[in-house]
């Protein structure tokens, strides 16, 4: 496992916040190049309305176009649920299609039932998702690259495995977090500290907003924010960077 376990309220914290912000926030800590740690345009959300999604990666590969040797996914998806609890807090499930192209929806209505009652916060995959009205009913998050309708012979080859979704690799145990603007990995060093990262950000956002929102724009003032925004982040992340 490669993240540190969250207090419950700590996961809390990151909830409040909208994905582009725990983005800007980690950017914040400079633990990372600012082009890295978030999935592309690929995945994107199915229910953009649902709060943000925050937990941790239980990964896993899955095939539908040919026969499996052993279980279908429903059969697998008692065993994905079972190892929940090697994780540090409440899962994500991540999937890798192996198809190419993708031939058939990854989850449905019962799969994603099954998950969500056994601890699940929302599901992630590179392939296609199906039952996506019935799934947002249950008020669980998920990601795609689109939609089909049939399952053909979806199966689960290996669980717990790294994998690569929406040019990341992912590991289980990864502490990720989705909404509608995309899904970003929080670095494990930092996770504790990222919804502090979240609030100075809101605040020194707010102090261009309010300009901008006065009534009386002007460059002089916009750049007099601008400048007033910067020095504020600057400051946190002086601050964060000499506790290395």
């Amino acid at each position: 496992m490669t993240s540190k376990a969250l207090t419950a309220a700590q996961l809390a914290q990151l909830r409040k916040y909208d994905t582009p912000t725990v983005c800007n926030a980690i950017e914040l800590f400079d633990v990372r190049p600012r082009h890295s740690g978030f999935m592309d345009a690929r995945i994107r959300a199915n229910a953009p309305k649902l709060p943000p999604m925050v937990g941790y990666a239980a990964t896993a590969t899955f095939r539908s176009a040919d026969k499996p040797r052993g279980n279908d996914a429903y059969g697998s998806c008692m065993t994905q649920v079972e190892r929940f609890g090697e994780l540090p807090g409440p899962a994500v499930v991540v999937f890798q299609d192996l198809d190419n192209p993708v031939k058939a929806a990854t989850f449905g209505e019962v799969m994603c039932s099954t998950y969500k009652a056994g601890g699940a916060v929302g599901l992630i995959t590179s392939g296609a998702g199906r039952d996506l009205d019935q799934v947002d009913a249950i008020q669980f998050p998920t990601f795609t690259d689109g939609a089909i309708c049939a399952h053909a012979y979806c199966h689960i080859p290996s669980i717990h495995v790294p994998v690569h979704v929406g040019g990341l690799t992912l590991y289980p145990g990864d502490l990720l977090h989705g909404d509608r603007n995309g899904v970003t990995t929080i670095p494990p060093e930092i996770a504790d500290q990222v919804a502090d990262g979240c609030a100075l950000v809101m605040k020194a956002e707010q102090i261009v907003l309010d300009h901008v929102r006065s009534g009386s724009l002007s460059a002089k003032g916009f750049t007099e924010a601008a400048k007033a925004c910067a020095a504020m982040m600057d400051e946190f992340s002086k601050k964060v960077r000499t506790r290395k």
